[in-house]
């Protein structure tokens, strides 16, 4: 049984600052560490419940924050960018029976903690077939289209509200509750971790019961954006037609073209910042 463990930084238990998720200072350097460990916490659960081969993917702004050293020395690591699946490389290897989500948080325009879709400067918000979605959504459609399952989320509480519905049969661990874009009431990185272990343990025992997310294409993403300024740049490209000021809409074949277009916008809202 193969495991892919997509980690990401914000919805990890003590992180809620910007300062804390970007690089450069001495809070983001701790949050890193919290991060590794509870990718560690998801490794050794996943293996104490059958996994035969774990696969962590760092799946949080440059894609570089895991310490490979700090790894459990069972997984491997998927580092770096640009890649074409983005949150879920790893997938591309084949043989993977589902996905674990560590770390996560809410989607834009929600009251979670450091909520946003992708790229917080650029996008605001993101509907596929008129069904709006964050990251996990998102993400976890692309792996359904793949045929695989996300069976564990770990993150706040909002997070868990607005995935759960997405995932039928996926464990949840609420690493701490939403105050707001900042601020909140979290579990230690302790306890948080043995949550973490517990339930990935159950997810993976309990695999059977999942079922993956699938968006039956042809797939219409409509992106509102944070600006018309963006919306113009990103108008450039003949593929997508403008709807009004700051929304835009392009149709595709599959999630993976989609999921590709976005991280291609935003890779493009660069120039404007």
């Amino acid at each position: 049984m193969k495991i892919l463990i997509s980690t990401d930084i914000e919805g990890v238990a003590g992180v809620f600052h910007a300062e804390q998720v970007r690089p450069g200072n001495g809070e983001y350097e701790r949050a890193r560490a919290w991060m590794t460990a509870e990718a560690n916490a998801a490794v050794q659960g996943a293996i104490a419940g059958g996994a035969e081969e774990v696969l962590v993917n760092d799946s949080h702004g440059g894609f570089r924050n895991l310490l490979p050293d700090g790894l459990d020395e069972r997984a491997r690591l998927v580092l770096g960018k640009p890649r074409y699946l983005g949150m879920m490389g790893g997938l591309e290897e084949g043989g993977c029976d589902a996905v674990f989500m560590i770390g996560y948080h809410s989607r834009s325009q929600g009251r979670g903690v450091l909520a946003h879709t992708i790229n917080s400067f650029a996008f605001a918000r993101v509907l596929i077939n008129g069904m709006e979605l964050g990251e996990a959504g998102l993400y976890g459609a692309l792996a359904g289209e793949m045929g695989v399952p996300v069976i564990l989320g770990t993150g706040d509480d909002v997070f868990i509200a607005e995935t759960r519905g997405l995932f039928p049969g996926a464990e949840w661990v609420q690493t701490k509750t939403a105050g707001g874009q900042g601020s909140g009431v979290t579990l230690s990185p302790a306890a948080s971790r043995r949550a973490i272990a517990a339930a990935a343990e159950t997810a993976v025992r309990n695999l059977k019961k999942a079922v993956p997310f699938r968006i039956a294409p042809p797939i219409e993403c409509r992106l509102q954006t944070q600006s018309t300024a963006l919306a113009d740049l990103f108008c450039m490209w003949p593929a997508l037609e403008r709807v009004d000021g700051v929304t835009l809409r392009f149709t595709t074949d599959s999630m993976q073209s989609a999921i590709r277009m976005l991280n291609s916008l935003a890779a493009m809202s660069f120039m404007l910042r």
